[in-house]
């Protein structure tokens, strides 16, 4: 039920897109072959929920990340990457078996509403900054119907989109387009 969730958001992220220019890249990209399965943090896509949790044991044993918000997803501070200080907690969506998508939520530790520098309009500048730097400068500007202003960059079968959540989070998704494209086959 949550991948039919995400897809239908996602259909409805883009489906207000009316830039020739993502579609030729989707097209492109998919047609490439290529694949991209890398996130971050050694995390892929299809590794399995067991690999998953493992690899997110070894991890919190390092000291590399810890329980997220509500022990409901995994917890990695950005602490020197972004500005100022910043938490990013993620937890995989599986189909299968096999991470297909990986929603991101980061945001500033001293956000508050009257500390306007550490707001979504801030953050979101300084997420895509960082996200260029570890994945490369080509993300597309496009307007996203109930999002604004996304952020979209797609290599092969990974997108990797980038938007506002509310005014202190920042929501960064990691779609698998094979799996998004065979799930809509399946509907």
């Amino acid at each position: 039920m949550r991948i039919l969730t995400s897809i239908f958001l996602c259909a409805v992220l883009f489906s207000s897109c009316r830039s020739h220019e993502y579609y030729d890249k989707l097209d492109t990209e998919l047609a490439s072959g290529a694949r991209y399965d890398s996130l971050f943090l050694d995390i892929n896509f299809g590794m399995t929920q067991k690999e998953f949790y493992a690899h997110c044991w070894e991890l919190n044993k390092k000291r590399q990340v810890s329980n997220g918000s509500n022990n409901s997803s995994v917890l990695y501070k950005l602490d020197d990457e972004l500005k100022h200080p910043a938490d990013m907690n993620f937890y995989p969506e599986f189909y299968e078996g096999k991470i297909a998508k990986m929603p991101v939520v980061i945001s500033y530790n001293a956000w508050a509403p009257w500390n306007e520098e550490l707001n979504a309009d801030h953050l979101v500048v300084d997420v895509l900054a960082l996200f260029k730097k570890w994945y490369g400068d080509d993300f597309m500007t496009i307007s996203a119907e109930n999002r604004g202003t996304a952020y979209v960059k797609i290599d092969g079968n990974r997108r990797i989109s980038i938007y506002k959540k509310n005014e202190s989070q920042v929501e960064v998704l990691f779609t698998d387009l094979l799996i998004e494209k065979e799930l809509k086959k399946n509907i």
